[in-house]
């Protein structure tokens, strides 16, 4: 894993804006009404090089493949290992049902995505790993052209996937969660093989908190999120840590957030997890203040930290300043060479959904960029 050796380098947590041709093409497989594979198979390998191209021309330096190819970073899962059918009941967050004018309002607008949530039904093994194998060749393709700094590939943590998939076969969610680390193995090991770092999507240990474990007690979240981190450890025994990063986040969608876990609890299990990178929310008004619980904390030395300096539901453009105070904060706590400018969360989640316009999306992260340069500046000119 590159580090920041002689300036801060930048990121993102991996979902980009897909094209209305990627979305209608994932969304018509989905949906069995998909009519020519192989010509959806051309448009994503197209996207998946103009994707990389644009993060580079933009100044990232590890750059992902843009989740092109996925209908969400959760239920793709489907498709690649088997046990899952249908749908299941939306379990909307704590939060939003304290709200529900404003939850009925974000589902009339079309601002909660539509897509099915299968169900465990049988037992889970490896069942084709095609789509693994085509983003693994899309995304050497683009960056044998493009040659950023670095990349990554995302992937759904044993936990993430019992979080939107609920478990209807297995006699316990132990059980269950140890069936899908077993089977997410094969997938985790074959990307670190390719040659790209392993981000692994962890959502479970901070949204988890408002909706799978809503109904349950501080102290209870934290005994099943801790067992969500001891099977992600298990799933990537034979991985090394430095290959690979962790992404928590709260969800992300704009709410009003306020039956988050605090940091304060969230942070002890986060780092309880093999990864050496942490990326975490650090931009959006409910967590901002949260760098506070860093500097309170002892960070393990071989931790880096990808705190979010922009913000991924709203259309404003961060000023690079701002951008760079935020990066300075954590740079003060753990060393400039323990800190990667990132951001809070995926800018499409789910494809054809997003709250901030594409181009605006790049715009930020030109700020992303710029923040940097500005921090870089100040931190390594304290040694001149």
């Amino acid at each position: 894993m590159k580090t920041s050796i002689d300036r801060i380098l930048t990121t993102h947590v991996g979902s980009l804006p897909r094209s209305k041709a990627v979305s209608d093409g994932v969304f018509a497989k989905e949906n069995n009404e998909l009519k020519d594979e192989s010509a959806l198979h051309a448009t994503i390998a197209n996207a998946v090089k103009e994707v990389v191209k644009r993060q580079v021309e933009n100044g990232i330096d590890v750059v992902s493949d843009g989740e092109m190819s996925k209908i969400s970073y959760a239920t793709y899962i489907k498709d690649r290992i088997t046990g899952f059918e249908g749908d299941s009941p939306r379990q909307p967050p704590k939060d939003l049902e304290e709200f529900p004018k404003f939850l009925e309002k974000q589902s009339k607008s079309g601002g909660t995505p539509s897509y099915k949530r299968p169900r465990c039904v049988s037992e889970i093994k490896v069942k084709d790993m095609g789509s693994l194998e085509r983003d693994l060749a899309n995304f050497s393709s683009a960056i044998s052209e493009s040659k950023p700094v670095e990349g990554f590939l995302n992937a759904a943590s044993p936990g993430v996937i019992a979080l939107f998939q609920p478990n209807e076969y297995y006699p316990d969610q132990q059980t269950y969660l140890e069936a899908l680390a077993e089977a997410m193995r094969t997938e985790y090991e074959a990307i670190i093989e390719a040659g790209y770092l392993l981000q692994l999507d962890c959502p479970d240990l901070g949204l988890g908190r408002h909706m799978m474990f809503k109904d349950k007690t501080d102290g209870e979240y934290i005994e099943l999120a801790d067992l969500h981190v001891e099977m992600l450890n298990h799933a990537v025994r034979n991985i090394p840590a430095d290959r690979m990063r962790l992404h928590v986040c709260w969800g992300n969608y704009e709410g009003p957030h306020h039956c988050d876990a605090p940091m304060e609890m969230v942070l002890p299990i986060a780092i309880k997890a093999k990864p050496r990178a942490l990326l975490f929310e650090s931009a959006n008004p409910r967590h901002a203040h949260e760098w506070e619980v860093f500097k309170n904390t002892r960070i393990p030395d071989d931790k880096i930290l990808v705190p979010g300096v922009i913000d991924s539901t709203t259309n404003f453009i961060e000023h690079p300043k701002l951008v760079a105070e935020r990066i300075c904060r954590f740079a003060d706590i753990v060393g400039r060479e323990g800190v990667i400018a990132g951001t809070d969360c995926g800018f499409s989640t789910f494809a054809g959904f997003g709250a901030v316009d594409e181009d605006i999306v790049y715009a930020k992260l030109a700020a992303l960029v710029e923040g940097a340069r500005i921090a870089s500046d100040r931190l390594w000119s304290k040694t001149a």
